[in-house]
This record gives C-alpha cells, structure tokens and sequence, in this order.
C-alpha cells in the first residue's frame, strides 16, 4: 500500500487546521479602553474614530464604515490616503475582502467600504494614514464580536 498520498493529505490537512488554530503568542487586550471606537495613531498625529454602518459592528456580513481623521489639534484630516490591514491574531488570519477607501466625505470623514468579518472573536483593524503633508502614522483598533 503506498502511503505517500496519505502522509501527505494529512500533512496539507494539518497545516490548514493549524492556521486556524489558537497562536500561544497573540493575546486579546483585557482593558476595555482597548477597545475604543476612537484612538491616537501610534504616534501621536492624528485622532482616528470609526462608526460603523450597521452597528453594533456585524459578523458575517458586508457592512463599511465611516473613518474620521483630525490632526492632534483637532483640525480635521483631508487628502489621506489609507491603507487598511484587518487581522484575527489568535486564529492567525486576515479579513476575507480587501476594504478599502472609497470616498472622501469631507471635514476628516472617510467612507471604508468592503469590511466583512467572518466570526466572532478579537479582531484588530490597521489604518496607514498618510496626510497630504506627507505625515504617516498607523492607527490599531481593536474589536470583540459575537458569535
């Protein structure tokens, strides 16, 4: 009997479930402050919020939200451009679309369209904001869905 195709059918198999299993490295925040809507960017230059349409924030289904940017004064954010990365760092994959700016809205508001979390969970969404300046900061906000 040869055992090749076994060995690595199981093999492939164990790799898939491993993607999706448990990482012992990544640890959900405890602190509910964690889990703001409205964070500083890891620097300090801008003041980033989201609200999401609909919400509460849903599982399973297309939805957008609208990104708002103002510098550290206050004054709001326009001409950036965004980048945005969605990670489930416990079970070690990312969103399954590809969000992305689709409109500017104005006074600091940015339409992200295509979010679709597929389980619930810690989730963490990445902002690479750039402003029309050239300032680059990131902003991580962190999400606890339901089932």
């Amino acid at each position: 009997m040869n055992r090749r195709p076994f060995l690595q059918s199981a093999l492939l198999l164990g790799a898939l479930l491993a993607g999706c299993s448990p990482a012992s490295q990544a640890r959900a925040p405890k602190a509910a402050a964690e889990y703001a809507t409205d964070r500083d960017s890891a620097q300090g230059l801008f003041r980033v919020s989201y609200r999401s349409d609909p919400a509460p924030v849903p599982v399973g289904k297309l939805h957008r939200w609208t990104l708002h940017i103002t510098r550290a004064d206050g004054t709001p954010v326009t001409g950036a451009t965004i980048e945005i990365d969605g990670d489930m760092p416990e079970h070690r994959h990312g969103l399954p679309t590809r969000p992305r700016v689709t409109r500017e809205l104005g006074a600091g508001d940015y339409l992200v369209e295509g979010l679709k979390f597929q389980m619930g969970g810690w989730w963490v969404m990445d902002f690479d904001i750039r402003s029309a300046e050239g300032h680059a900061d990131r902003v991580r906000f962190h999400l606890r869905l339901a089932s």
